[in-house]
């Protein structure tokens, strides 16, 4: 009865697929690569029972609790199973999420936007087949992600790392992938444009993350509410509870249904939730090129803005338990105290949290280059050029912007983080030195933005190489010591060269040195562009 909506669904999915295919390679190629290595790395890094039951007892502290969930009993940390699933399940999670949200929205509403789909809806296929597509092609990918992961995990032959845990953690970060991408399917229907959609996305990833680690810490029903909150509650490789991943397809299934109604009953480029009309005059600051960019980019600096701040904020909230737990553990303070015993797990917290968190900031910094090349490929950068608007001039505003969005993320975080630890800490951490621990990491900030700019001079085409880098920073910072990583690998990550305040003495020379080559590299990139041809 309804066969017409799904007309060609066969031979689009072959379109779409081999569009995608090197995209989709090196995202599952890049996530089970770095799953298996650090699975790898685990019996090397806990040899004895000292050290699991160290790691045991350190994540029932609230403030680890926060950042990667609820963990499991203490007497389950002797196998190296549960410790891999508390490590890594919620960030892999994450990623996952990312890897969907941005499948489906370029299939689906950027397609859309730019005119392909108007071409492809010429054709005789079905209203719903284009959807349907973008699903089936998100399902297809989760699916081999479950798989390679599940089955290369119990490959290892690693101890406390069986088969059935293995495929539920597979298939776990393929369930709540898939439901972000039906998610971002339906976002799709609500916005009016791609970054619409992909706010809406993003938004929804961050509040998941936000709410589940607040749950986590003062109320689990709380975290029943988000997706991650059921992630984090497989009990991989000791309960081994399959209803997270149950209930996270049926609301895939669903999200489905409702995106597949929606999409039938809407317009093409019309959207549920309408544009505003904006106002009828322009100000004179909307009117220069630096006021008409940051205008452009409002809404995302806003989004990123609000997520960073909640989360540093909810990480600052549960900071004064932490000594308060650790005060009569003898074995965790000789554990982790003994090379520095004049910093609190506090202040070893801090450093840690400001790494991790400077790494999200990076991202809506190289966007606000980076939508300098979305503007060219939809051929709105002629508006300017057109007029009397030198390439450099361009380039330039989009770099200021960037900057300031480095600047204003890092206050951000250290403003959330700060003003919730006074209100739950007796003896909080000065002012000065949170605001010291995040500003420091701005020139590694800065050298990330350069290296956008310099591809996006010197190979456009390979701009996206810009989060390979990034992800590659957020491996070393997080799994750097447990990959065992020379120094050389390190040190190709900028955010390793940054002293780490509280635990390091301010030093300006790196952050002088990062701050001169990102100058240099910036100033190839201007080079490029300025000789390059422009997209249209």
């Amino acid at each position: 009865m309804y066969s017409h909506l799904f007309q060609q669904t066969g031979s689009l999915i072959k379109l779409i697929l081999r569009q995608e295919r090197l995209k989709i390679f090196i995202w599952l190629f890049s996530l089970v690569a770095v799953t298996l290595a650090a699975a790898a790395a685990y019996p090397s890094f806990y040899t004895d029972e000292q050290s699991r039951l160290a790691y045991a007892l350190t994540m029932k502290n609230p403030a680890m609790i926060a950042m990667l969930g609820p963990g499991y009993a203490v007497e389950e940390y002797t196998a190296l199973g549960p410790i891999l699933s508390t490590d890594m399940l919620i960030f892999t999670v994450i990623a996952v999420a990312v890897m969907n949200i941005l499948f489906v929205v370029r299939s689906t509403r950027a397609d859309e936007e730019d005119g392909r789909l108007e071409l492809v809806r010429s054709l005789p296929v079905g209203r719903l087949s284009y959807l349907s597509v973008s699903i089936i092609t998100a399902v297809i990918t989760n699916l081999l992600l479950a798989l390679l992961i599940g089955f290369g995990l119990y490959a290892l032959n690693i101890e406390g790392i069986d088969l059935a845990g293995s495929l539920l953690y597979g298939f776990n970060l393929g369930a709540v992938g898939l439901l972000f991408a039906v998610l971002t399917a339906l976002f799709a229907q609500l916005a009016e444009t791609s970054r619409g959609a992909m706010m809406l996305s993003f938004a929804a990833l961050a509040a998941a993350y936000l709410i589940r680690a607040v749950g986590d810490v003062s109320n689990e029903t709380l975290s029943f509410i988000s997706p991650l909150g059921w992630a984090v509650r497989t009990d991989v490789f000791v309960g081994n509870q399959w209803w997270p991943v149950l209930l996270s397809s049926a609301a895939a299934v669903v999200l489905i249904a409702v995106s597949f109604y929606l999409n039938s009953v809407r317009d093409l480029d019309a959207g549920f939730i309408p544009a505003g009309k904006g106002r009828e005059h322009a100000s004179p600051f909307l009117q220069t090129l630096f006021g008409f960019t940051l205008r452009l980019q409002s809404v995302n600096i806003a989004a990123w803005g609000i997520g960073v701040f909640l989360i540093s904020a909810a990480f600052g909230a549960v900071m004064g338990d932490l000594e308060t737990y650790f005060a009569d553990m003898e074995l965790l303070q000789a554990f982790f105290l003994a090379e520095d015993p004049d910093f609190s797990m506090a202040d070893q917290f801090i450093a840690l949290l400001m790494a991790i968190m400077s790494l999200f900031c990076a991202i809506p910094a190289a966007m606000a280059v980076l939508r300098l090349r979305g503007e060219e490929n939809k051929n709105r950068t002629e508006h300017f050029y057109g007029r009397a608007v030198s390439r450099t001039r361009l380039l330039g505003v989009y770099i200021i912007v960037a900057v300031l969005v480095s600047v204003v993320m890092q206050l951000l975080v250290a403003l959330g983080l700060w003003s919730a630890m006074i209100a739950v800490m007796e003896d909080a951490i000065s002012f000065e030195t949170i605001f010291s621990a995040a500003l420091v990491y701005l020139p590694a900030l800065w050298v990330v933005i350069s290296i956008a700019v310099f591809l996006l001079g010197a190979a456009p085409k390979a701009v996206g190489l810009v989060w390979f880098y990034v992800t590659y920073c957020f491996i070393v910072v997080y799994f750097g010591g447990l990959l065992d990583f020379p120094e050389w690998a390190k040190n190709l990550s900028v955010f390793e060269l940054i002293p780490q305040i509280p635990l390091d003495d301010l030093t300006f020379k790196p952050l002088i040195m990062l701050t001169l080559g990102s100058l240099v590299v910036s100033f190839v990139g201007f080079l490029g562009y300025n000789r390059r041809d422009i997209t249209g």
